[in-house]
């Protein structure tokens, strides 16, 4: 499996939007640690360490947060914003 940028920021917005629950994404991260290789000709221990925290965020001394994911993200070559909308 070969982990990307891109699929790493699509995680996280899963995760953000509720699709991906916080122990299905430290499980991929996790089975990606263990079994994936990182796209990136210069920089994938970036995406290795970004990775490498997502699978520690189930451990209450390293949890998430806004900060951290935001910083994440930018290290990925994104920006984060919120966007809040009313409940159905």
């Amino acid at each position: 499996m070969m982990i990307t940028r891109k699929e790493i920021a699509e995680k996280l917005i899963a995760y953000f939007d509720g699709r991906l629950s916080l122990a299905e994404l430290v499980d991929w991260a996790e089975e990606a640690l263990r079994e994936a290789d990182f796209a990136e000709e210069n920089g994938s221990h970036v995406l290795r360490d970004v990775v490498a925290r997502i699978g520690l965020a189930d451990v209450k001394a390293f949890g998430l947060e806004w900060e951290d994911h935001k910083d994440m993200l930018s290290q990925l070559g994104y920006k984060a914003s919120v966007t809040v909308q009313p409940q159905p």
